[in-house]
């Protein structure tokens, strides 16, 4: 039975980040995700996880320079340094909150390399990432982003995903399956779950379109649960959408999920 995670970055956001740890505990959730913890301490973070029963399911690698436009580094070709400078401090956040996926933002695309040189450094940051990440069980993962949440961004399918993945021939790297990003681009959900399951390390939702709760809009998320469900996927599904509302009293789609019950 997939395993939901909130995603502690957009839901809960009532309350400041490290009582949210609690909130989502109280609501039913085992584990939780997380876009950046940078700002915080990690023996804080682990501190909540412990006091609370939650697992940490994912958090990304440093973004760069969010502020100014930045979603990632691995692609960029002079910001190798920068990249490898960010592996540590990712991992004793890892290390410190039993994290064992962590997202590799690829960039967005600037200055003037071209995709084929952006690729080779990619898979080059992400062997070297892995060499780093997988000896302590911490999977690398990549995530395509659609186009119009994230313009520019260097992987915008699961189709080249599975190809970068497939370059650095590792088992610490894989897939990072978004269906609210997958719904925006191409489609399929299911059946590009199928087609790439092998490679695919983590999965996450939000409903389409306004990327709330699952269940607004024009995906059946009842569907895709049941069908990750039959096909013993049995993994973290990643919350990560902003509630339209309240959190808690958006989280009547969840119920049959956290209460263990079936859908």
């Amino acid at each position: 039975m997939p395993k939901l995670a909130a995603n502690l970055s957009t839901m809960f956001t009532e309350v400041p980040f490290l009582d949210r740890f609690g909130h989502a505990a109280r609501a039913g959730f085992s584990a939780i995700e997380f876009q950046f913890p940078y700002a915080f301490d990690p023996d804080a973070i682990g501190a909540e996880l412990k006091r609370n029963g939650l697992e940490t399911a994912l958090f990304n690698l440093p973004p760069g320079d969010l502020a100014g436009g930045e979603r990632g580094l691995a692609s960029i070709p002079e910001a190798r340094d920068r990249f490898r400078d960010s592996l540590d401090p990712a991992l004793r956040y890892a290390i410190a909150t039993g994290c064992r996926r962590l997202h590799c933002m690829a960039g967005v695309l600037s200055g003037p390399a071209t995709m084929a040189e952006r690729e080779t450094v990619f898979v080059e940051n992400l062997r070297r990432a892995a060499d780093l990440f997988w000896p302590h069980g911490i999977r690398l993962l990549i995530e395509p982003l659609n186009p119009f949440d994230t313009p520019n961004y260097f992987l915008s399918s699961v189709e080249q995903a599975a190809a970068i993945v497939e370059a650095v021939g590792s088992p610490g790297v894989a897939i990072q399956y978004d269906f609210y990003h997958q719904s925006r681009t191409r489609g399929e959900l299911i059946a590009t779950f199928d087609r790439f399951r092998s490679l695919i390390g983590h999965v996450q939702i939000a409903g389409n379109p306004g990327r709330h709760e699952p269940d607004s809009g024009e995906v059946d998320y009842r569907f895709v649960l049941r069908a990750l469900d039959a096909r013993g996927y049995d993994g973290f599904v990643g919350c990560e959408y902003s509630p339209a509302g309240d959190t808690i009293e958006g989280l009547g789609w969840a119920q049959p999920w956290l209460g263990g019950g079936a859908a």
